[in-house]
């Protein structure tokens, strides 16, 4: 079971994905967060396999989960409206595993989470 947290400002869309993915039979949402600071607590108690994390989110945005992140063994995804190059270039720095854009197809999401929990980057 591939044991999820989602970070995402936007109450219905955290709300949608967190029930598109607990849809799954191989993936559990074990915590949804609305910033990234509530975000990195929820990985430091649930201990999830991956994060996926909105860039623009208050009190702490998801690049800087991400770094804060970085190395306790929680693969991270950013899931973002920006396809801007200086956000993509942080997240890789900060060890995000992926990223996808939001206008992305959402049976994308499941599919891209396995494959970087498979090993592989998205990008």
């Amino acid at each position: 079971m591939i044991r999820i947290v989602i970070a995402e400002d936007q109450r219905m869309l955290l709300g949608a994905l967190a029930s598109l993915l607990d849809l799954e039979e191989d993936m559990q949402v074990v915590g949804k967060a609305s910033n990234g600071e509530d975000a990195v607590k929820l990985v430091r108690l649930h201990k999830p396999d991956i994060c996926v994390m909105d860039i623009e989110m208050p009190i702490m945005n998801g690049l800087d989960a991400a770094e804060e992140l970085k190395g306790l063994g929680c693969k991270i995804i950013i899931l973002t409206t920006f396809a801007r190059y200086g956000y993509f270039e942080r997240a890789v720095k900060a060890g995000a595993n992926g990223y996808l854009l939001k206008d992305s197809p959402s049976e994308e999401l499941a599919t891209s989470i396995r494959s970087v929990m498979a090993g592989r980057r998205i990008y």
